[in-house]
């Protein structure tokens, strides 16, 4: 049961982080990529309506750490807490920016919400790689299970860290490799045009970035993350938009499985002594506890599956980002 929640989890963040990742780098790039009112309007209609639909895998990773390993979830929302309200806060921007972008017919209202967009979807791609760096890095976890310290600094100290950032470079670069890539897959006209050539020198950049950091680090997972950012580069210059998304997407899907298995059963490194380090084992809640969510879990996630399946179905159209004659 343990096993088995544990892959569920990892599945939602996987999700999250693949879905709500084009949702960040479209509200990034949509105010560069569209030059005027139209071309920014109709890249972000490419999100329009998935992005509250995909905010879902936030709410069931969340719910599920709460449920089948509260030790975990209690230990990461108590020492993390000011980076988990900022990303809130910065959700609930973009949610309003999104939402209300449209309700007042005025060029400048609409920039104003195209900025308070792209920034707050940058901030929520940085924080969220820093803490993806900080789960490796692991936490100043003591004997009693508590992070060390107290006050601003236990939430903030560890995001001042050299891995968390790299996770938030990390986390900024595979949210505009992905919205560039969806952008280009979803779009017609002049932004994808501009979505392609930006995968491909985005790709081209990622790539000697990450040789420069993964041969100075001598670390393999950072190479091999070069060799996919090529891969994209090289994929978008053939006009392959569909390929460079899947290539991107199945490596934010396995830095994000590296992340929360890098340290095999441990979910969270004590850096005082790794005696003290959080288990699986250790975080789970009871077993009876474990049989109880399984029978909600089997019945509810193949139907939200499926609905979202379907509404990407549905809504599997390109928007023309191009001007069309009346």
């Amino acid at each position: 049961m343990i096993t088995f929640w544990f892959a569920i989890l990892v599945l939602a963040w996987v999700l999250y982080f693949v879905l709500e990742g084009f949702d960040f780098g479209v509200g990034v790039l949509a105010p560069f990529l569209g030059r005027d009112e139209h071309e920014r309007g109709a890249a972000i209609r490419t999100i329009g309506p998935f992005w509250d639909g995909n905010e879902v895998w936030l709410v069931a990773a969340i719910g599920v750490t709460f449920a089948a390993f509260p030790d975990w979830y209690a230990v990461l929302l108590s020492a993390l807490y000011l980076p988990m309200v900022g990303i809130l806060l910065l959700l609930a921007v973009r949610g309003v920016a999104l939402e209300f972008r449209g309700k007042h017919d005025s060029p400048a209202w609409r920039r104003r919400c195209d900025r308070l967009l792209a920034g707050s979807s940058a901030g929520v791609a940085l924080l969220w790689g820093a803490q993806l760096g900080v789960f490796v890095d692991g936490l100043p976890l003591g004997a009693d299970g508590v992070v060390s310290g107290g006050g601003i600094g236990r939430s903030l100290s560890p995001l001042m860290t050299p891995a968390a950032g790299l996770g938030a470079l990390g986390g900024l670069l595979g949210a505009v490799l992905l919205g560039a890539t969806f952008l280009a897959l979803r779009t017609t006209g002049p932004v994808r045009r501009r979505a392609v050539a930006l995968a491909r020198n985005g790709g081209n950049l990622g790539t000697v970035g990450l040789l420069l950091v993964g041969v100075a680090g001598g670390s393999r997972v950072v190479l091999v993350a070069a060799v996919a950012c090529f891969v994209v580069g090289m994929l978008a210059r053939q006009g392959r938009e569909g390929g460079a998304f899947a290539v991107t997407a199945a490596g934010v899907a396995g830095a994000v499985v590296m992340v929360f298995t890098a340290h095999g059963s441990v979910v969270l490194r004590s850096t005082i002594d790794p005696m003290w380090s959080l288990t699986r084992a250790g975080a789970a809640a009871s077993a009876s506890a474990l049989e109880l969510i399984t029978v909600a879990g089997v019945i509810v996630l193949p139907g939200v599956l499926a609905y979202q399946a379907w509404s990407y179905w549905v809504f599997r159209r390109r928007i023309a980002s191009e001007r069309v004659p009346s």
